[in-house]
C-alpha cells in the first residue's frame, strides 16, 4: 500500500469533530504513514492546544504503531506582524511543524499573512495561500516553506494558481486534507488526484505525494 502523509487536520482542540485518540485511529485505517495534529491557534488558546498534545503524544503515541504522530498548530488569523513571534513560541514548547492559515479566497483573513508567513523561518508550511504574489512564491522556495494545495472545499479553488506560481519558481508543495471531521481523511489517489487537478503531471503529482513530506519527518 502506498504510504499517506497529511500535515494539516483538525481535533476538538480547536474546531474539528474528533479527539485525538479517534483522528490517529483513523488515519491508520486509511493508510496513513504520518499525521500532524495542527489546530487553530492564536495567543488565546496556544498554550492550551499544545500542553495538550504534548500529554497525547507522551503519553498515547507508542500505541499506535506504524503512523508517526507531529504535533502540530495551525496559527489562523492573527495579525499578521505577529505571526512569526508566534510560530517561534508554538516551536519553543513542543511544536514539530508549524503551519498558517493562509489568504484563502473563502475567507476574510489579513492581508499580507501570507507574506509574513513565507518570511518566518519558523512556520513549515503556508496552508491553502489563494492568490500568493509571485513575490511570496519566491520567498517561500528561497526561505523552504511549503505551500499547500488543498483538498478541502473552498480552499481548493486556488490550488491551480498555488501550482503554476509553485512550478515557476521551484517552491514546494504538499497536498493536506485540511481534515476536520471522519470524512475528510485522504488517500493516496485521492491525493494524486487533487495535485493533478491543480495541473500537475503525474510524475510531479508523485514527487509531492511521496517524496516531499519526507523533509518534514
Amino acid at each position: 500500500m502506498n504510504k499517506v502523509y497529511d500535515f494539516h487536520t483538525h481535533t476538538i482542540l480547536s474546531d474539528g469533530e474528533l479527539i485525538c485518540s479517534e483522528q490517529i485511529r483513523r488515519a491508520q485505517t486509511h493508510g496513513y504513514a504520518a499525521i500532524a495534529i495542527s489546530d487553530h491557534v492564536d495567543e488565546s488558546n496556544i498554550d492550551f492546544v499544545l500542553s495538550s498534545l504534548n500529554k497525547f503524544v507522551d503519553n498515547e503515541s507508542s500505541f499506535f504503531e506504524g503512523i508517526k504522530i507531529l504535533k502540530g498548530v495551525e496559527i489562523t488569523h492573527v495579525p499578521p506582524s505577529l505571526i512569526d513571534e508566534l510560530a517561534k513560541y508554538a516551536k519553543e514548547n513542543g511544536a514539530d511543524v508549524v503551519l498558517v492559515h493562509g489568504e484563502t479566497i473563502v475567507e476574510p483573513v489579513f492581508q499580507k499573512t501570507d507574506y509574513y508567513a513565507v518570511n518566518s523561518k519558523y512556520v513549515d508550511i503556508l496552508a491553502h495561500p489563494g492568490l500568493i504574489t509571485e513575490e511570496e512564491v519566491a520567498l517561500a522556495a528561497s526561505n523552504g516553506v511549503f505551500l499547500e494545495l488543498s483538498a478541502r472545499k473552498g480552499h481548493s479553488l486556488s490550488n491551480g494558481h498555488v501550482a503554476k506560481l509553485a512550478q515557476k519558481y521551484d517552491a514546494k508543495l504538499l497536498v493536506n486534507s485540511d481534515a476536520h471531521g471522519p470524512d475528510d481523511f485522504l488517500d493516496y489517489d485521492f491525493s494524486l488526484k487533487v495535485a493533478m487537478s491543480a495541473g500537475l503531471n503525474i510524475e510531479e503529482a508523485k514527487k509531492i505525494v511521496e517524496r516531499n513530506p519526507l523533509e518534514l519527518l
